[in-house]
């Protein structure tokens, strides 16, 4: 007899869109959300807040950095269009402006931006006012499959006269980056690793068990995860044995007891490790083009290579064509918002 789980996934088609289910051969709701959340494969966002730059600035920017220019060519539409486009990943950069702010010139809280000075304009540039319209179009749509909300936290400085000098997050920061999640998103509506981890003593014996929670139980809601460097990740964690009473995931090596989510961007190069930690429970976030290398080039192998990795979020810079470089463009193989990720987790 096959157990139950496993006859969930064996019921469902390759081709069902598991956000839209209804009508569509082998595509039944009640399998469809008796799934795993970590079972499926949806496409996402890189760096989602960012608007395009000025064309006089980024000429400014060609003629004192060239070889930088490039990558930051690209903007995005706003949040809430992004989210009738599919994506159901979303990526935000955020700076701190403590004291009495300004230190931006702009509004107080945290703000969301790219690169202090240069590449600024944000479809949403206050941390909470991003947060807001995520969740008014999430409340819109209560039957939407988790939405994953990547933190990068800005601490870099530009290296020229008169340019803001970026605070690192303290404790204090971190902390308050939970407070304003938390501020917009009450609990019910967020996946925490608390709620993964449950009775289980390490949130990697969680997910190696298979407790990320069914579909139908996630349906609406969203789950954050910081993206970040060791020592960040650290100043997050503190003295916690995994990521007690946090709201973020973490991007931590697989073999943590805080692992239950990792940031691998490179599917070519990175594809047997992927579909290794995918394998293991873990939730993958991977890119299928960076830096307009791809989108000016047409070239899809690392787009093939990031579905065929099985990583549950490929993340994109071209849910839409730039008709400046040509007709490159990601989305889910087979149409869609969601579907059966092609590597499924051993649990």
């Amino acid at each position: 007899m096959l157990a139950p789980l496993f006859a969930a996934v064996m019921a469902v088609s390759a081709a069902c869109d598991l956000e839209h289910p209804s009508g569509r051969p082998g595509c039944t709701a009640a399998a469809v959300d008796a799934l795993k959340i970590n079972r499926l494969q949806v496409v996402g966002t890189h760096n989602s807040y960012k608007m395009a730059i000025a064309p006089k600035e980024m000429g400014l920017i060609r003629a004192a950095a060239p070889k930088v220019a490039p990558t930051l060519d690209y903007g995005h539409l706003p949040l809430t269009q992004q989210l009738q486009q599919g994506a159901r990943q979303l990526e935000l950069d955020i700076v701190d402006d403590p004291g009495a702010g300004g230190l931006y010139a702009t509004p107080l809280g945290r703000k969301v931006m790219h690169v202090p000075d240069i590449d600024y304009r944000s479809v949403c540039p206050l941390f909470t006012g991003c947060l807001a319209e995520i969740r008014a179009w999430s409340r819109a749509h209560p039957q939407h499959v988790p939405i994953l909300i990547l933190l990068n936290l800005k601490e870099d400085s530009l290296t020229l006269a008169g340019a803001v000098q970026v605070p690192l997050f303290d404790p204090a920061a971190m902390d308050a980056v939970d407070k304003e999640i938390r501020s917009v998103f009450p609990e019910a509506e967020l996946i925490t690793p608390d709620k993964v981890q449950g009775r289980f003593p390490t949130l990697r014996a969680a997910v190696a068990a298979g407790a990320w929670p069914t579909l139908k139980a996630a349906r609406g809601k969203v789950m954050f995860a910081l993206d970040a460097p060791p020592d960040q990740v650290a100043r997050y964690r503190q003295n916690r044995k995994t990521l007690e009473g946090r709201v973020m995931f973490v991007n931590v090596d697989e073999a943590s007891p805080a692992a239950g989510y990792i940031t691998l961007n490179e599917p070519e190069a990175l594809q047997a490790r992927i579909q290794a930690a995918v394998k293991a429970g873990l939730i993958v976030r991977t890119r299928a083009d960076a830096d307009t290398v791809e989108a000016r080039a047409n070239n899809r192998k690392p787009q093939v290579a990031a579905f065929a990795s099985g990583a549950q979020y490929v993340s994109t810079d071209y849910m839409s064509p730039d008709p400046r470089f040509g007709p490159y463009e990601t989305h889910l193989p087979g149409g869609g918002v969601a579907r059966i990720s092609p590597v499924q987790p051993d649990r």
